[in-house]
């Protein structure tokens, strides 16, 4: 770490399909609220940090730690914020997850509140999908796991937490460049380039598909001078229809 760039924090997201019979797949997302230091009054999907309970039950499930911790905290994150029973078994009642929701609300370890509410992890049901890693200077900087899922036959509707975010929405992916285009909602760049990526897909299964022709690679954007203006850049061989962007139009967070 240097007095420009701050420590990475580890982070995961989750980014949740419902298909539409003869339409493109909806998005679930939430608007966060203006009050935040991140990403204030932006639509970003459900999510957060990687907390050390996730590491731990990381380490009891097996396989990737990070890989796992990452999922795992994804899944919990879109409890907390969203109430969607994303990776758990059996399929809780919604009383149930209400009950799981207000524990982890409440500050117990997800793991405990699994345990009482007689629920299992399956962190399999994710798909990863992306890690973005932007370092901007005296920034806080995320290092971000995305993951796909497919929501649940039967699952509830979403319902926003009122505390860090204000909206939660089904919406396309196209949909929100739109009205991001408009000035009608706020993105920042990753969320952008994630979208116009997503907007390619018909279904959860091209999106998934796409996962394999593309393998991971760590994205951190780049500043690099084209025509006298500057561009924020990504590598443009890693799955993204849209590889820049001028720095003035750019939201960073």
């Amino acid at each position: 770490m240097t007095d420009e760039f701050l420590e990475a924090i580890p982070a995961a997201t989750l980014v949740l399909f419902r298909e539409r019979p003869g339409g493109a797949p909806e998005l679930l997302m939430v608007e966060r609220a203006k009050a935040m230091v991140f990403a204030a009054g932006a639509l970003v999907f459900p999510g957060g940090r990687i907390d050390p309970g996730d590491h731990s039950l990381a380490t009891i499930l097996g396989g990737d730690r990070e890989d796992t911790a990452g999922r795992i905290a994804a899944i919990r994150e879109t409890i907390e914020e969203v109430a969607m029973p994303i990776g758990l078994e059996p399929v809780p009642t919604a009383e149930e997850l209400a009950a799981l929701r207000a524990a982890l609300h409440a500050g117990t370890s997800f793991g405990e509140a699994l345990a009482d509410a007689g629920l299992s992890l399956n962190p399999s049901s994710l798909v990863p999908y992306a890690r973005w890693l932007p370092r901007h200077a005296n920034m806080r900087i995320f290092d971000t796991r995305f993951y796909l899922a497919r929501l649940p036959a039967n699952a509830p509707l979403p319902e926003v937490d009122a505390t860090e975010n204000v909206r939660v929405l089904w919406t396309t992916a196209q949909q929100v460049l739109d009205d991001a285009d408009a000035g009608r909602a706020r993105i920042i760049f990753p969320t952008r380039r994630n979208l116009e990526r997503l907007a390619q897909y018909r279904s959860f299964a091209e999106a998934v598909d796409d996962t394999i022709r593309h393998p991971i690679r760590t994205v951190t954007p780049w500043i690099e001078q084209r025509g006298g203006e500057d561009y924020l850049c990504i590598p443009h061989d890693i799955g993204y229809p849209v590889a820049s962007e001028t720095i003035a139009s750019a939201m960073r967070g």
